[in-house]
């Protein structure tokens, strides 16, 4: 997986240098274009040997304009993706690593608080714990979506930080491989996030994210604390949700709601309650009131930095908690909702009705969960934020 990192991280730091102004910042004759950025890493201190070292051989590589340009959509639902995600397999290799790696991740939640199960989940979903980590050239595929107009003012700081990895010996120009936007490793991480958060695990003197599974846990550890995370709270709980006249239009991100709040309508816990009442709490329902329901905690925010996509970091965020010994979900019997061109057409409709969907894509996204709910509750159907034929009909 790829894209997990939040723009304030990926933008920090992008103040423009002379360097910068004599050369373009993206596009026109590449080996120009290399020239500036190696005047820039020398100027942010980075030496002339290493600069000319870490770019000498950087080439544009089409195939990482491709994949770049044909991104697919996430148009599984949560129930599909979290069963291949979460799969036996993984759940099995997650508790080896866990038994192999112990003393590892105890040092990792002494430090930063992170527990093994939920490091372990995005190792897993991440790389299968290290085996898929990417082919593509990193310096190559750095270099290219930096030249390109698109999207330098993020690949561009990445670069430069690749640049300065060759200096620290963290990066070989020629061989270090990962994936095609340029994340490295065993948790995949972009180069500036790897100079700022990497941490020498196994004590070689270097951040080895590809090889060292000490290293990739130890980052993992610190990057996750650094985004915000509250050590000794939980993260997701399934839970059950009573029948009848339940009020679904409660459910959501960002409710205001505690766990209190959510007892006190006879919300139930399959896996053990936590203890503090006055913990912040959101219901969701990732595939509808007749699905899976869970209780998200401040901690889940955290997984919303990671990867944006609400269907990949509840799955985490699931994985997690299996791997911290919950039993399976209830699927329960949700359906399978909107096909691609009903969805359009449903974004259309809201988005006519004043709701701000985002681009009409036909992904279930933020701005269409919570559009759906307010048509909902408008039109007095139960609001859990899931889109039917039935909703559809009624616009």
């Amino acid at each position: 997986m790829t894209s997990k990192f939040s723009l304030a991280l990926l933008l920090a730091g992008l103040a423009a240098t002379p360097a910068m102004a004599q050369a373009p910042a993206c596009g026109g004759n590449f080996a120009q274009f290399l020239e500036g950025v190696k005047a820039e890493a020398m100027a942010r201190g980075v030496s002339g040997e290493i600069a000319t070292r870490a770019l000498r051989n950087a080439s544009i590589d089409k195939k990482v304009l491709s994949r770049d340009r044909a991104q697919g959509v996430f148009r599984q639902t949560f129930l599909q993706f979290s069963k291949r995600s979460v799969s036996s397999n993984r759940m099995q290799v997650g508790a080896k690593k866990i038994k192999q790696y112990a003393n590892t991740f105890a040092r990792a939640e002494a430090e930063y608080g992170v527990p093994a199960a939920v490091i372990t989940a995005f190792w897993g979903l991440e790389t299968d714990f290290g085996a898929v980590q990417g082919d593509f050239n990193t310096m190559n595929a750095l270099a290219t979506l930096a030249h390109d107009c698109r999207r330098p003012e993020l690949f561009r700081p990445q670069l430069l930080a690749a640049v300065e990895m060759v200096g620290h010996g963290d990066l070989d120009p020629a061989g270090t491989t990962g994936a095609w936007a340029g994340e490295i490793g065993q948790v995949q991480m972009l180069p500036r996030d790897i100079i700022e958060y990497g941490v020498d695990g196994d004590g070689d003197g270097h951040v080895n994210l590809k090889k060292s599974s000490e290293d990739a846990i130890m980052t993992a550890a610190k990057f996750i604390k650094a985004l915000g995370w509250r050590a000794g709270e939980p993260w997701l709980a399934e839970v059950s949700v009573p029948s009848g006249n339940f009020p679904y239009e409660k459910s959501g991100l960002d409710s205001g709601m505690t766990l209190g709040d959510w007892t006190a309508l006879g919300v139930g816990f399959r896996n053990g309650q936590p203890t503090s009442q006055n913990l912040p709490a959101d219901l969701l329902f990732p595939q509808g009131r007749n699905g899976p329901a869970f209780l998200a905690f401040p901690n889940f925010s955290i997984y919303l930095e990671w990867n944006q996509s609400f269907i990949y970091t509840t799955s985490a965020a699931y994985f997690a908690t299996r791997l911290a010994g919950a039993k399976p979900y209830d699927a329960g019997n949700p359906g399978d909702g909107l096909d691609d061109g009903a969805m359009k057409q449903l974004q259309q409709k809201l988005a006519a009705r004043g709701h701000d969907v985002g681009k009409i894509d036909g992904i279930l996204g933020g701005g269409t969960r919570a559009a759906v709910r307010a048509e909902q509750m408008r039109l007095g159907l139960p609001a859990d934020g899931w889109p039917d034929q039935a909703l559809l009909g009624r616009l």
